[in-house]
């Protein structure tokens, strides 16, 4: 992974043993999770399937603090706590390398060195056959992101996965191998369960809907990478459920700190951050679905491809941009 000096950083995690907020949501996810795939399935299937995606969109948010180093020092104890497969499609050690490596923000949005980017190289858009650029125009508007935008992720990710596990890629064929035994966990649980496993698959399906709520916008294509990041004031019930990632910009640039003291820190802050993202920010979700539910924010194409040279980058960072203002000590993967 490219390497690039970065500001002293200005915002320190606090010392702690364990972070108790985020035990607590966890021991409330793990507690709506059982119900719903229990008791609630005899009192309403639609009520119980409802209740499991938020409570794997819920686990999802909390998988993202676990791979940030939270909410223990222990490392391997954080991830014990995510070990079951209780998301179904992505495995946990896949999600921890390719979400580490798009924190490098030089390389946001960049369809090549950014894992999490939905934009695309023109010069491959053009080539592409118009049933499928016309299904990659309809998934860049929030609805079609919602509805379609899994399945094309699993699609995707599997396809990648599959290719580097043929050219003896031992890293995800490790995420992969982890991956099963926390599956076989969670369809163990299902046999007993009154949930069937048709229905936990829908609910996963609409869990990674619902996350797409918050990924659709966090970042945009900019000549700037310190403006690619979203803010989204949002301290509603979606901002619990995000675990104030819409506080993006904030997150990218500290992104050791836990989740319940980003809100804090940014509005403490607000024109800093605001100046450093220039100003790429929502006021809530409701205003993001009123603009963007069936009109897409942007092309599909990368709009400033190629964005910038790796010289520009490095000179913008020397200049006091202060990209990534923290670093994931001990928790960056080794790439394979």
């Amino acid at each position: 992974m490219r390497q690039f000096p970065c500001q002293v950083p200005q915002v320190q995690t606090p010392s702690r043993a364990l972070e108790w907020p985020t035990l607590l949501v966890f021991a409330a996810t793990y507690a709506l999770w059982a119900l719903a795939t229990t008791a609630l399935w005899g009192l309403s299937p639609v009520l119980a399937t409802a209740a499991a995606a938020l409570a794997i969109g819920q686990f999802s948010s909390l998988t993202h603090e676990v791979l940030h180093g939270h909410p223990f020092r222990n490392q391997a104890l954080n991830e014990a706590l995510v070990f079951p497969g209780i998301c179904i499609f992505v495995p946990y050690l896949r999600f921890k390398d390719t979400h580490l490596q798009h924190h490098f923000d030089p390389a946001l949005t960049d369809p090549y060195d950014d894992p999490e980017s939905n934009y695309s190289d023109p010069a491959v858009w053009d080539r592409l056959p118009p049933a499928v650029k016309a299904l990659l125009r309809f998934n860049n508007t929030l609805f079609g992101r919602m509805l379609v935008g899994p399945a094309i992720g699993i699609l995707t990710m599997v396809a990648g996965d599959l290719r580097l596990m043929r050219r003896g890629d031992r890293r995800v064929r490790l995420a992969w191998a982890l991956h099963a035994p926390g599956v076989a966990l969670v369809l163990g649980w299902l046999a007993f369960a009154a949930m069937p496993v048709w229905a936990y698959l829908l609910s996963a399906y609409l869990g990674w809907s619902i996350l797409k709520i918050r990924t659709y916008l966090e970042h945009r294509a900019h000549e700037a990478a310190r403006a690619r990041t979203v803010i989204i004031e949002s301290r509603g019930p979606l901002a619990l459920l995000f675990l104030n990632n819409n506080f993006h910009v904030v997150h990218h640039m500290h992104p050791g700190v836990a989740w319940y003291r980003l809100p804090a820190l940014y509005f403490g802050n607000r024109e800093h951050y605001l100046r450093r993202n220039e100003g790429y920010v929502y006021r809530d979700y409701l205003e993001i679905f009123r603009k963007h539910l069936f009109h897409a924010k942007d092309p599909v194409p990368h709009p400033v491809w190629p964005v910038r040279t790796a010289s520009e980058q490095a000179a913008e960072l020397r200049g006091g941009a202060g990209i990534v203002e923290e670093r994931h000590a001990g928790l960056v993967a080794a790439r394979h």
